[in-house]
């Protein structure tokens, strides 16, 4: 077994059922939204990001064209999450949460193509 194909699996599997668990609920209802899980699949996505550099095959880069996409999408429904929290005077609104699960689940497209790909890598794998 190899420990850095774990750790790799692990984070691409975490990075996606945070953003799943951030995603999940109605789209326009702030309370069933946790801004702290939001906050955890960004950064869990970030190391997920890391830990897909080096690898220089196709399958590799498209890994992290995958985690660029999930990173940008989160990053911007922080930034609009945290803009409406504490700057903005109307606070947290239905249409600004729609915004930000919205991008929240474009995150998790990406996210999901990213486990796909892991998936169909691992069950490929031929051992010498």
């Amino acid at each position: 077994m190899n420990l850095e194909k774990v750790v790799f699996g692990f984070f691409v599997v975490l990075a996606a059922t945070l953003n799943f668990g951030f995603f999940l609920g109605d789209i326009d209802d702030p309370t069933v939204h946790n801004r702290y899980e939001l906050f955890a699949a960004v950064v869990v996505n970030l190391i997920a990001t890391v830990l897909k550099f080096g690898d220089r095959t196709q399958l590799g880069a498209v890994h992290l064209a995958t985690s660029l996409v999930a990173d940008l999408q989160l990053i911007a429904a922080a930034l609009l999450l945290g803009y409406a929290a504490y700057i903005s005077t109307a606070g947290l609104t239905a249409s600004t949460t729609a915004s930000i699960v919205s991008l929240s689940g474009g995150a998790l497209l990406a996210n999901l193509v990213s486990v796909v790909l892991l998936v169909v890598e691992t069950a490929s794998f031929h051992r010498g």
